[in-house]
């Protein structure tokens, strides 16, 4: 029977908008975070909705049968473990959610940046789960990407920044509402995995509906709007590559990654997933040769190692570069552009995060 009952969960979340794979890997990480009873009212919970969408209480009793007031301890309790969203619903009251990929699982485990047993062997269960093909099913669902990056500020011309300022990370944190920071998961599960990388860990940062849930169970600090602004100048100041939700508006967070731990930027590096199968990429590098004086700093910086020296100067692999702009922060010679890809119009391809999600899981389902 409790082998049934997390079979059944695995095969739940699989069903969600941006769901988990069914694998024995992702069975085991169940096994070892919930009960049996826990399971079963997981199992209660809609995998419609979209990510970070509560659903009333009322709705997840239909499928249970033990009393309302036990439900609401168990989810409770779940919420506070990080295996469940928990949010206010259009009618005020407490409803909770499947945490979906990219969206609290298994980023719960490792916000707080704490070195616990079950946080190593978390890092360990996840590390073995989320292989190439696993990410590349949960995190490329669609057509349509969930995630953009955005480039370092400095890096885009006056006249783009104008056309285009929903890709820029001042904009973005200009829309927000409420701010928290959490430690990068893929950072400290990486660490907790016994690997180094010695960039900062407290910067990734989550907005509104997103900020409020970490803040409210713990998982992040509250921050100002001033902060916000100050990490993402840590964050360039590291050489670390924004990501965002790939919508104009309502924004729910902001990974700032590199190619050693993250999932995104280090996936992309390695080669293991083409960059836009995983990714929306609006940008590439040009280089001005006749301002370009070949000290190859652009090149030691990317952090895909989409640059490579070719003679006096710097060749750009355009199939791998994000756009990112980390290879201006470090030319001396400001012979680096950031430029809309030939391709591109620089639209997104939806408004708002709900508008995002809505087509995404119409794309998957249509994929069906």
């Amino acid at each position: 029977m409790t082998t049934d009952i997390y079979q059944k969960l695995g095969e739940h979340l699989s069903k969600l908008g941006m769901g988990f794979p069914l694998r024995d890997d992702l069975i085991e990480i169940l096994r070892e975070n919930f009960t049996p009873q826990e399971a079963e009212i997981a199992l209660a919970i809609p995998t419609k909705p979209i990510p970070l969408e509560p659903v009333p209480v009322d709705e997840i009793m239909k499928g249970l049968k033990i009393p309302r007031d036990e439900a609401v301890r168990i989810m409770e309790s779940l919420a506070e473990k990080g295996l469940l969203y928990a949010g206010t619903t259009s009618s005020g009251e407490t409803g909770y959610a499947l945490h979906q990929a990219g969206f609290g699982f298994p980023q719960t485990f490792f916000w707080q940046g704490k070195d616990t047993p079950h946080g190593r062997k978390m890092a360990m269960l996840t590390a073995k789960y989320f292989n190439r093909k696993v990410t590349r099913e949960s995190f490329c669902p669609s057509d349509t990407k969930p995630y953009r990056y955005i480039p370092v500020g400095q890096s885009l011309e006056p006249g783009l920044q104008a056309v285009f300022p929903h890709h820029m990370m001042d904009s973005v944190i200009e829309q927000a509402e409420v701010f928290a920071v959490c430690h990068c998961s893929c950072r400290i599960a990486y660490a907790l995995n016994g690997r180094g990388c010695e960039h900062p860990t407290e910067v990734c940062m989550k907005f509104n509906d997103m900020a409020r849930y970490v803040i409210e169970r713990g998982f992040g600090r509250e921050i100002t709007k001033q902060e916000a602004l100050e990490i993402v100048k840590k964050s360039e100041e590291a050489g670390l590559v924004h990501f965002v939700d790939n919508t104009e508006g309502d924004i729910q967070h902001n990974c700032n990654c590199c190619g050693c731990a993250c999932w995104n930027v280090g996936s992309i590096k390695r080669r293991k997933i083409p960059r836009d199968v995983l990714m929306a990429v609006y940008f590439v590098r040009e280089t001005d040769e006749d301002e370009c004086t070949g000290c190859g700093e652009c090149v030691e910086a990317c952090p895909v190692d989409a640059l490579e020296m070719d003679g006096d100067f710097p060749r750009v692999d355009t199939d791998w570069c994000i756009g990112c702009g980390v290879c201006a922060t470090v030319c001396p010679s400001d012979a680096v552009r950031i430029v809309l890809r030939p391709d591109r119009s620089g639209d997104l391809p939806a408004s708002t995060f709900r508008e995002l999600h809505e087509k995404i899981q119409q794309e998957k389902k249509q994929a069906r």
